[in-house]
């Protein structure tokens, strides 16, 4: 009996033992985020309201730096058009260097400790208009610029799909004869299967590495059905930016998530970072084994910035 019973201690303490370290290896190493930035468009109406006392009040939340979003004085005449069509329904007005010059720009994020690292703006402009947007860029100190989305029109078929990956590459070879590089940041299309491919993974396939690249928005590949980690584990050194943004639960586009009607169903299910289901420290832990670098909180047009901005970084910092 005590024979017996030494045995099935031993095996019981072996397994545990085996457990632990299995464990021990699966649980990752986290590094802190050193420096976190955050998506302007965050809090588009306080800045437009009191811009050096809302880039006083990132400071002092601790954000180091800033993505910023057009149009800017050098955008092409359509998007300047578009933004004067649905300024009325969003509320505000104010973009790219709310009414500053860059060098103004500059001086104000300069004196709040503040760094602009990345922005957004329209292919139109990339395509036309490369040599102003290069100079202020330069400016800025920027080392990013890009497109937030594809226009619906670009974006209907495979071939579309494959027009762009060649469309980014030249924009991606004309912005490093400029000093920087183009940014590629995904919305909630191009996950869905569409005839057998998926689009997202054709401009990934189809891009140069050295010309092109990624931010991903972890809250629009969710709802688009894909999971984050798996994007950054099959895409390494691709993404060098992370939209950060928690959801309430976990919801998927009804359709392909396509249309802007279908983001919108989901904008009520974003909330601060570490605030929903979304498995943050898994996803940051792998885009960091991936290669990113940027990490910027994102919560569109949110409510109260002061308050949820401010969680969502208290989170991140102490993740």
């Amino acid at each position: 009996m005590k024979r017996r019973q030494f045995i099935q201690n031993t095996a019981m303490a072996s397994s545990a033992t085996m457990l632990m370290g299995l464990g021990a290896c699966a649980t990752p190493s986290y590094k802190s985020l050193d420096s976190i930035g955050i998506q302007l468009f965050s809090l588009p109406k306080m800045l437009e309201q009191d811009l050096a006392g809302s880039l006083a009040m990132l400071h002092q939340m601790g954000y180091k730096e800033v993505e910023i979003y057009g149009p800017y004085p050098f955008s092409s005449t359509a998007a300047q058009e578009r933004w004067k069509q649905i300024s009325p329904t969003l509320g505000f007005s104010g973009s790219g260097f709310f009414e500053k010059t860059a060098a103004e720009f500059k001086t104000l994020l300069d004196e709040y400790g503040l760094k602009a690292t990345s922005g957004h703006i329209d292919i139109v402009s990339l395509e036309s208009n490369m040599p102003a947007i290069g100079e202020a860029i330069r400016t800025l100190g920027m080392d990013y610029l890009g497109m937030s989305a594809i226009p619906d029109e670009l974006r209907q078929t495979l071939d579309d799909y494959k027009r762009i990956a060649e469309r980014f590459n030249k924009i991606g070879e004309n912005a490093k004869k400029e000093g920087f590089k183009f940014l590629y940041h995904n919305h909630g299309y191009g996950i869905h299967e569409m005839d057998g491919q998926i689009p997202l993974q054709i401009i990934l396939d189809n891009t140069d590495p050295d010309l092109v690249f990624f931010e991903m928005d972890i809250y629009w590949t969710t709802a688009g059905g894909a999971d984050p980690v798996e994007y950054l584990k099959n895409y390494p050194n691709r993404y060098v930016a992370l939209h950060l943004k928690d959801m309430k639960e976990i919801t998927h586009f009804k359709g392909d998530g396509g249309s802007a009607d279908q983001w919108i169903d989901l904008w009520p299910l974003m909330t601060s970072v570490g605030s929903g289901a979304l498995d943050i420290p898994a996803i940051v832990h792998q885009a960091q084994q991936s290669g990113v670098k940027h990490f910027f909180v994102e919560q569109d047009l949110v409510d109260n910035p002061r308050l949820a901005l401010k969680k969502s970084i208290d989170y991140l910092r102490t993740m």
